[in-house]
């Protein structure tokens, strides 16, 4: 089985007891975002090894500029705890910092924070490779405080009651559950959108080559027009229960912000499902893009700039599947020869609109009990 990132397994998870005791402790408070809620609990189960706190200045420069942290370990996305700069002579060289949800509750606590000040327009045009204020991404950034706050984190997860623990599980349990099932290869496939008929090609096609499946679609904080999470689960369930082989595929909601950082999204990605086990991860065409900010295959590309030891998740790249009526089957276009004449497609919009006039999908397109949850859902709004 691959080694966490970094060689090394983090898991910085407070006793029921540790909780209780540290909720009469008098200690500053500071409340996290959405974003930092998502990426709290990720950093203490452990899927953001090697790290095991909020990004010091060293690390959030070095993610930036070189494309690793200051330990040298490839990493891709700034993992930080914003704060305003009142906030952070406010927290800075404190013992500890209990961190809270924005209803109060305790989530866990950071431990000897210290503070410094980012470079947000630096972060944008790294991370998103614009600066332009249409990229939802840059957008929120742009907009929030301009601190951070560094620390090690320890974490209860059944205070994060926004988080479904029997679906999202930790590292040690997809590990063991592929351990128990005898997978010697698993690949990862990442999604925040329904799985229709092209995503389910590709993955059968994984599926003829690697022993395990494992059916990881993100439900932390997404884009307002971005389809529920409990609607898409309801359309995993449908489409998973029905026409997948049920010993060889493990499902798991992954409780992360989605960024929309292309390219560097999708090293993000990878480094957490090698986190979960995985041995390969497979990146499609504009995997985490958004508008036209990216290239169609930017994502696939950059995973070839890095040293061949960079990662231990191997990743395999796929072209857009569809369905090709001359062909009479689903398809690439690396083995289907006909024009896009003869490819059904369908935009977001155009789905969009069908569902909500309570048009049937064609089957070519998605499963009929996956269009039958969708179609509910659009005639609800």
């Amino acid at each position: 089985m691959v080694n966490y990132h970094g060689r090394k397994e983090v898991s910085n998870i407070l006793t029921s007891e540790e909780y209780e005791e540290l909720k009469g402790q008098n200690f500053l408070k500071l409340s996290v975002s959405k974003t930092e809620y998502f990426d709290l609990f990720l950093l203490g189960v452990g899927l953001y090894a090697p790290l095991e706190g909020f990004m010091d200045e060293d690390d959030y420069y070095s993610t930036l500029e070189q494309f690793t942290l200051s330990s040298g370990f490839l990493w891709s996305i700034p993992i930080v705890l914003r704060v305003s700069e009142e906030e952070a002579r406010l927290y800075d060289g404190r013992e500890k910092v209990l961190l809270t949800a924005a209803n109060g509750e305790l989530l866990g606590l950071l431990e000897s924070p210290l503070t410094f000040k980012l470079n947000k327009i630096l972060e944008v045009e790294k991370v998103f490779k614009t600066s332009s204020p249409e990229h939802p991404g840059v957008q929120k950034i742009l907009g929030e405080d301009e601190w951070a706050v560094a620390g090690k984190v320890k974490i209860y997860p059944p205070a994060f009651t926004e988080i479904d623990l029997n679906l999202s599980l930790f590292p040690q349990k997809t590990r063991e559950i592929f351990k128990s099932r005898n997978y010697k290869t698993v690949v990862g496939f990442q999604t925040r959108n329904p799985i229709h008929r092209a995503h389910e090609y590709l993955q059968k096609i994984a599926l003829e080559i690697f022993d395990g499946l494992f059916v990881n679609p993100l439900v932390g904080e997404t884009k307002g027009d971005d389809i529920p999470a409990d609607v898409r689960l309801k359309c995993y369930e449908a489409l998973l229960n029905n026409y997948y082989p049920k010993d060889r595929f493990v499902f798991a909601t992954l409780p992360a912000p989605m960024r929309y950082a292309g390219p560097r999204e999708a090293v993000h990605h990878a480094i957490i499902r090698q986190n979960y086990g995985c041995t390969h991860f497979i990146v499609g065409r504009d995997h985490a893009g958004v508008g036209n900010f990216y290239g169609p295959f930017e994502a696939q590309e950059i995973f070839d700039t890095f040293p061949e030891n960079a990662l231990e998740i191997k990743i395999v790249k796929f072209d857009n599947a569809f369905y090709c009526s001359k062909c009479g089957q689903m398809a690439t276009k690396k083995t289907c020869p006909h024009g896009p004449e003869h490819h059904l497609s369908l935009s977001g919009t155009k789905v969009r609109e069908m569902l909500r006039e309570g048009k049937p999908l064609p089957e070519e397109f998605t499963r009929p009990e996956v269009a039958e949850v969708l179609r509910r859902y659009y005639q609800s709004l």
